[in-house]
Parts: C-alpha cells; structure tokens; sequence
C-alpha cells in the first residue's frame, strides 16, 4: 500500500492483499448492516452489495468533490469469479434434477424462454433509446436472472470491448433487479391466489393418508416397505458423502474446482484465438465441473461433499462480489439513468406479465404455481434468496408447497445458467461484431 500526491489529489494505491483485505471487511459490514436495517434484510440484500455498495457511494462523493482517489488491484478477483462459478457447476447433480420430475423440466424451460425475453427487450429498447446493445444485453438476462454475480462477471467483458460504464450499468441493474424481485412475487401471489381461489392442500393430503395408512395393516406393510426403501435409497446416496466439513474435503473439492478453473481459461483462450469466439472461462470452468460432477455420481471416485462445495462457493462469491461492487465508477452512470431506469422498468412489467400469463397457466393454474411464480418473480429479477423469501412468505400465510420449494431452487441456483450464459454469450458475441 502507498501513498502519493497526483495533481494535487491525494491517491492511496493498494496492492492486491489490501485489496483482499478490505473486501473482506467491507463483505463483514454488510453483514452488520442487513442484519440490522430492516428494509435490507426484508429485500435480501447480499451482505457483500450492501457493503461494496456503501463504499462506491463513499468513493463516488470522493471522486465530485476530489478530496481522495483509492486505487485497488483486483487481480484476484478473477480467480474467486471462477472458483464460485466452477462450484455452481459441482452442485449441478442430474440425480436432483430428475426428483423434479416434468414440472421441473417445464419451470427450467419457462425459465430459458425468460433470458431470452430479457435479452430481446434490453437489446430492442438499447437501440430504440440510442444506447450501445451491449447494455441492453448487460440489462437483460445477465443481470436480471444473473443477478450481481453475472453483471460482475460480464460487465468487465463487456467494458473490455469498449462500452463505457458496463460494470456500473450491470451492477446498478442487478441491484434494480434485486429490489423489484422482492417486491412483486408476494403482490403477484396474492392476486392468483385470491382470483383463482386457491389455497394448500398438502395438509389435509398428509391427513387422509395417515388415515388412510391406519385403516388396514396392509397399507401400514406398504408404507413401512417404502420408508425402508426411502432409507436405504438415502443411504445410498449418502454413501459418497461426509458427515461435515474436514480439512480433507477442503482440500479434495479446492483441487476439482482449480482443475475447473485451468480448464476453462486454457478454453476460453484457446476458442478466441483459433476461432474467433469470445466465450467467458468462468462459462467453460462451469459446464466442465457439470461434467465431472456427473461423471463422479456414476464412478464414485471422490466422496462429493455438497456442504463443502456451497462454503467455497459462498466464500468465493462473497469477495467476488464485494471486489465487484466497492470498485465501480458510479459517476460513469449519471448519463444513462434516464434510458437504464426505461429498461429496467419494462423488464419488471414483462416480469408480472409473464407470470401472469404464461408461467402459471402452463404450470398447471395450481397453488404450486403459484407460489413457483413467487419464486420466478424473485430469482427471474434477483436471485435465489429472493424467490425463497417470496415463497417463504406466502406459504406461511396459505400453506406449505413442497414441490415449489424443491423446484425453484434447482433451477434458480444452477440449472438456469445452462440456459441463460450460453444465451448471454451469443448476444453479447453477436452485437460486439
């Protein structure tokens, strides 16, 4: 870290390990900060935007007024970038995908369709306003379902083809995003729920069936067949997996995920230079850990162990983040407020459209829909801890939907990014040419 005089301005420069070191504590603040200002926590505001945030805001008023310059070298912000997007791959189990059965696999293609949508409305109305439409795609699907872990990662490639401001343009989007996420599932639930007449049935389901499973020795036979087979079925899948996290795993998941991460820069670079195509290697690192995992579920050579993969992938994702969000340049945003706030409010608007109308007649017109577009509302603008929240809080008021709960988490955590990156990619290649 140093300290110097540039034109009369005083510049602190700090090397990467300070840059580390103060994402951290701005990731801890955050924390701080959601637990306790109710309004974050009701929005499920991650703690390190909170944070990142707080601090570009600082930086901002330091940059009009010209009082301090802090530069800060983010080397190592890539290098998180892949490792979170090479864990989301690790998670992504076809096993858990087939106990969705066809309403998963009608939500995840409902979920496609809706990057696509993003994308085609922020292109059209880039061009429509006279902005670049590699804006409109960076106020499109990467960061309406990509949420602030897509913007940080496409806004630097985007911004790397020349488009002035692309990383505060994602970044601002994907907090828009991420507000209005949390805003509208509970308003979009309760109007289905109350023209349609609906409420949970799975408690008086679970009701007969217990009086049902007590009427007749036979069926309570049956039953307890079936909960040994559910038992040795978990212990099967179980049987791959420790207990808690261990040194040991840390150390096995860290080595497939940096195998991940060197597989999708040695791509990456290697499709741009022989063929011409700019594919990002966080993409690559993601579909090759997709690969493994699948793989290693079939030959069982490591011992996969979900807790440890989501702590690195929350860790990862948490300094990512906060790199991401305490380094923008807010003031290159002042020129693009009016057209950002024109696209962001229609993707909002298609949002309630679509899960009026499409989403939830295709998904059956059931309760479980309607909470699923609860959830489509939250994680389709902001992330995952949005639609759960949104489900969250319409099922404690009409009741519990299992199939919602086990549905939109698959898809809103990993399964969606199959089909929204390779979207984002080609939108992104097709209008940079």
């Amino acid at each position: 870290m140093t300290f110097l005089w540039e034109q009369g301005i005083p510049v602190i420069k700090l090397d990467m390990i300070a840059t580390l070191a103060l994402a951290i504590l701005l990731l801890l603040l955050g924390r701080v900060m959601v637990n306790r200002i109710t309004i974050l926590g009701r929005f499920c505001i991650p703690a390190p935007v909170a944070g990142g945030l707080l601090f570009s805001i600082l930086m901002l008023i330091f940059h009009q007024t010209n009082i301090l310059v802090i530069k800060m070298d983010t080397l190592l912000q890539t290098p998180f970038m892949l490792a979170f997007f090479s864990t989301i791959g690790m998670i992504a189990s076809l096993k858990l995908v087939k106990k969705g059965g066809k309403l998963l696999l009608f939500y995840w293609l409902l979920c496609g369709f809706l990057s696509l949508m993003q994308n085609v409305i922020g292109v059209s109305l880039a061009q429509v306003l006279g902005i670049d439409p590699l804006l409109g795609v960076l106020m499109g699907a990467v960061s309406m379902e990509g949420g602030h872990g897509a913007a940080g990662a496409f806004g630097p490639e985007v911004e790397a083809m020349g488009v002035f401001g692309a990383t505060a343009v994602a970044m601002a989007a994907a907090t828009f995003g991420l507000v209005s996420g949390g805003l509208i599932g509970g308003p979009i639930a309760k109007y289905l729920l109350n023209k349609y007449d609906l409420r949970s049935t799975e408690e008086i389901e679970l009701a007969d069936g217990a009086a049902v499973g007590a009427a007749g020795s036979k069926t309570a036979s049956a039953a307890n067949s079936g909960n040994i087979n559910v038992v040795q079925s978990a212990k099967q899948e179980s049987e791959y997996a420790e207990s808690e996290v261990s040194a040991h795993s840390l150390f096995t998941h860290s080595a497939i995920i940096a195998v991940c991460m060197t597989v999708g820069l040695a791509v990456a670079a290697w499709l741009k230079v022989a063929l011409g195509i700019a594919l990002p290697s966080y993409v690559v690192a993601m579909f090759f850990a997709v690969i493994l995992r699948n793989l290693n579920d079939q030959l069982h050579v490591v011992k996969v162990h979900t807790e440890t993969i989501n702590l690195i992938g929350d860790y990862c994702l948490g300094v990512f983040l906060s790199m991401a969000l305490m380094t923008l340049k807010l003031w290159e945003l002042i020129d693009l407020a009016i057209p950002m706030l024109i696209v962001l409010g229609a993707q909002v608007v298609f949002m309630i459209v679509y899960c009026l109308f499409a989403v939830f007649p295709l998904l059956g017109k059931t309760y479980d829909a309607v909470i699923m577009c609860a959830g489509m509302a939250g994680h389709g603008l902001g992330a995952t801890p949005n639609a759960m929240a949104n489900m969250k809080a319409v099922t404690e008021k009409y009741g519990p939907s299992t199939k919602a709960f086990l549905i939109v988490p698959l898809c809103g955590a990993f399964l969606i990014d199959l089909f929204a990156l390779p979207c984002i990619v080609w939108f992104i290649n097709y209008f940079a040419h």
